[in-house]
């Protein structure tokens, strides 16, 4: 795996699946569902790739119908969304950047208008990059990273409220950046904490209406985001900090969405799950 992954190519941000040289795992001939989400209807942001790939096929094969917004990633999007067909489930595709509010809206709209309601609301979607001093990191970036990672995130609870009743689950993506930022990625982290606060406010907030709020906190997962926001020594090294020593897979991850998604978590709100190959988040 490490040689592998040290000579993974560098992309542009935010990066394909089809460019990497090592491809993740997001499950695709793995999972099996057992029925879990048997109707419900969900929403993934950053579904293309990645966890959010591993969490639209998870989410299929245990019965939910899917809406997967994604930025300009056509060719990743058109496979996740096969693979959600091919487990007999829908898939609608939702093209946009998240910084914009129209686009945030346009998915919850496109949400409504295939399936009439929303059970599930996965906020994925984030963008980062790396930088070794605060005088690199540019006011446009550090807002654009808040508009994306946050704010997006806020504006979409918004729009999607109305048309989630009792039972409802909502499930942000933080990371263990929440709770140990690493310095090299300032914006980033801050967000991530941010996503944690904005979380467990949600859940007390939004308990009288029988809606679940909780966030997941990957630690290392490969995805294209690395190969396409980090350097290639820090590429290399991708993971290697870990107590079980390497970055983990998206579909190590998927199987806490579907978790917080099922009817099983019915008392679980306001907690953030930690999937960090053994780093503590206190």
């Amino acid at each position: 795996m490490s040689d592998t992954q040290g000579s993974e190519p560098q992309q542009q941000p935010p990066g394909t699946l089809e460019a990497m040289r090592r491809k993740p795992d997001h499950g695709e001939n793995s999972y099996r569902g057992s029925g879990r989400l048997d109707g419900k209807k969900a929403v993934i942001t950053g579904g293309d790739s990645g966890i959010g790939r591993a969490v639209a096929i998870a989410f299929a094969r245990e019965g939910a119908d899917v809406v997967i917004s994604y930025l300009s990633e056509h060719d990743d999007a058109r496979d996740t969304a096969a693979l959600v067909e091919d487990a007999g489930r829908k898939a609608v595709l939702v093209a946009g950047d998240l910084a914009d509010r129209e686009n945030c809206q346009a998915v919850v709209d496109r949400a409504v208008d295939a399936f009439g309601h929303i059970d599930v609301l996965v906020n994925n979607a984030a963008y980062q990059m790396t930088h070794e001093t605060v005088e690199e990191i540019s006011d446009e970036e550090w807002q654009h990273t808040f508009d994306v990672n946050i704010t997006a995130m806020y504006r979409i609870v918004q729009a999607a409220l109305p048309h989630m009743g009792e039972g409802g689950s909502i499930i942000n993506t933080a990371s263990v950046n929440a709770d140990m930022p690493k310095p090299t990625l300032l914006p980033y982290a801050t967000t991530k904490g941010a996503i944690a606060n904005f979380t467990a406010g949600l859940a007390q907030m939004l308990g009288q209406q029988g809606i679940r709020a909780n966030s997941v906190a990957p630690g290392p997962i490969w995805t294209p985001l690395i190969p396409s926001t980090m350097p290639p020594e820090h590429v290399k090294e991708f993971g290697k900090n870990t107590p079980l020593g390497r970055p983990g897979e998206p579909k190590e991850v998927a199987p806490v969405y579907v978790l917080l998604a099922s009817d099983e978590a019915s008392y679980i709100s306001g907690a953030m799950i930690a999937v960090t190959g053994g780093k503590p988040i206190l």
